[in-house]
């Protein structure tokens, strides 16, 4: 799959020379079912017209840009997942919008012109409730009107899961409550962060149960605090495991607020400190808490690890 990142100005002035392309356009944070409906339907159209599928996104998130936020913004897919998981889908190029204030400017028809018409795009697909230009002024019938015969325009209707349209803010609800089976549901596939193995209070080694200290991405949406059955990709192979998100009460003072997560993993015995590795969320087995002392801990750990083998014994 071929990646392009625009900045607007971009340098693709003009379309001659350039093939065309079905697009689908959106940004896509989570890649979830609802999504998925909307990438496939362009890719269904490119079929049709016999010319590669893209995919537009935007990075960053408009609000870093818009909204004058201070706080840091965490996303369900971070690009480069987002990325992946977009040519799983078969998607021939994506096209990387750099989003910047300039950008954010474009009225409705600059945009068109600009990222539509001279990128010798013939087919657009978005989701019915896709907007564009600036203050989002553009809607889908925009699109549609503006397009004067050069382009076809598919709008994809609201996809729902329990009568509840899928949304990447409703994914969002669903990790802050630790609900991992829900949110498997709407992605279409457990949720996962890539993050690198690095050392921790080496705690847990000492107690009989050892922990993969895992440091996420920079981003990186972090389920709810509390005790899961996760998976743990590492050099390529994936292994169960318990894992423990939040802030360790039972050893550190309350006042420490700095969140860990960490991963006993089951029948594994390597060093992997440094590596890079994914966490896959599964199933929430409890919430976090304080225990009186290190017996009971251990005696909760042993009941959490085999509530998590359980769990995989009947989920395979």
């Amino acid at each position: 799959m071929e990646v392009i990142h625009l900045k607007y100005p971009h340098q693709l002035q003009q379309k001659e020379g350039m093939q065309p392309y079905s697009l689908a356009l959106g940004f896509f944070d989570g890649v979830h079912k609802g999504h998925q409906a909307v990438i496939k339907a362009a890719k269904k159209e490119g079929e049709r017209l016999q010319i590669p599928t893209a995919v537009m996104t935007f990075d960053p998130h408009p609000s870093v840009v818009l909204g004058g936020r201070n706080e840091k913004v965490f996303y369900i897919t971070l690009l480069q997942q987002k990325l992946t998981l977009c040519e799983e889908l078969g998607v021939d190029t994506m096209f990387v919008v750099h989003f910047t204030s300039d950008f954010a400017k474009l009225s409705p028809a600059a945009f068109i012109d600009t990222f539509i018409r001279n990128l010798n795009i013939r087919h657009v697909t978005a989701g019915f409730d896709f907007s564009f230009g600036a203050f989002g002024q553009g809607t889908m019938e925009d699109m549609y009107r503006l397009s004067q015969g050069d382009y076809g325009v598919t709008v994809v209707d609201k996809q729902t899961d329990q009568e509840e349209k899928i949304s990447s803010t409703r994914i969002r609800q669903l990790l802050q409550e630790g609900a991992m089976e829900e949110v498997r549901r709407l992605l279409g596939r457990p949720f996962d962060i890539t993050g690198i193995v690095v050392h921790g209070d080496k705690r847990g080694r000492t107690i009989g149960f050892p922990t993969a200290n895992v440091q996420a991405l920079e981003g990186t949406y972090i389920p709810a605090s509390g005790v899961y059955a996760v998976r743990l990709r590492v050099q390529n192979h994936w292994y169960d495991g318990v894992c423990n998100v939040g802030y360790k009460p039972t050893f550190k003072d309350p006042n420490d607020k700095q969140l860990s997560i960490e991963v006993h993993i089951l029948d594994f015995d390597k060093n992997i400190y440094g590596e890079e590795v994914q966490v896959a969320w599964y199933k929430r087995i409890r919430s976090e808490q304080k225990f009186d002392g290190i017996e009971s801990l251990k005696t909760q750990i042993e009941k959490d690890k085999q509530a998590a083998i359980h769990y995989f014994k009947d989920f395979s």
